[in-house]
């Protein structure tokens, strides 16, 4: 069973981050920007997806050191976008950075919602608050003003450009930044994970 829990999860991993991006590219399609659809990247197949380095070695390199236990994260490629293209140009950005955590969102309160009200086996329970985690977590992480996650586009989105000298600070040591946040504040956004789950679950 455990074999199968990790499978599930990496699954689960995988489509959560897939999702996330084609929610990005399927709003900049609508806003007029036909990027991600021309580099075939509105499909739920993985291989388009794949980054061989955050697909594959990083959560593989974690399922090992950590015997499946986890926690095991991972990334894919970003779906290419030009904002050039956007009809709505004041707002086109924010409106296509917030898709990808509002979907995994989405996707996480529908499962909790599910478990809340319906009775569910409790192996199928088990595999929906994997479902319902990892969404809400890499919905919560991607909201970071740290570049390149969406939280640092929606929050120049929304801050004024004499903020300018914030901007450059991130871009600067946003690697570093992610570094140290993921060792020390990891916990964090498995925490609020765990609190969205627990508030929308009951």
């Amino acid at each position: 069973m455990d074999v199968i829990i990790t499978i599930f999860t990496l699954i689960v991993l995988l489509l959560s981050i897939i999702i996330h991006e084609i929610a990005h590219g399927s709003v900049a399609f609508y806003l007029g920007d036909p990027t991600a659809r021309d580099a075939g990247r509105l499909t739920l197949n993985p291989l388009p997806h794949l980054d061989m380095f955050g697909s594959i070695i990083v959560p593989g390199f974690l399922f090992l050191i950590t015997g499946g236990a986890g926690p095991i994260f991972g990334w894919t490629k970003p779906v290419p976008i030009n904002p050039y293209n956007f009809r709505d140009q004041k707002w086109g950005t924010l409106k296509v950075s917030i898709a990808g955590p509002l979907v995994n969102f989405l996707i996480a309160i529908i499962f909790s919602l599910i478990i809340r009200f319906l009775v569910l086996p409790l192996a199928i329970g088990r595999l929906f608050v994997i479902i319902i985690l990892y969404n809400f977590a890499w919905g919560l992480f991607n909201l970071l003003p740290i570049p390149p996650l969406d939280g640092y586009h929606i929050l120049f989105a929304l801050l004024p450009e004499k903020l300018r000298d914030v901007k450059v600070f991130l871009r600067k040591y946003s690697f570093l930044l992610l570094v140290l946040f993921i060792y020390f504040g990891s916990g964090i956004i498995y925490y609020g994970a765990k609190s969205l789950y627990y508030f929308f679950s009951g």
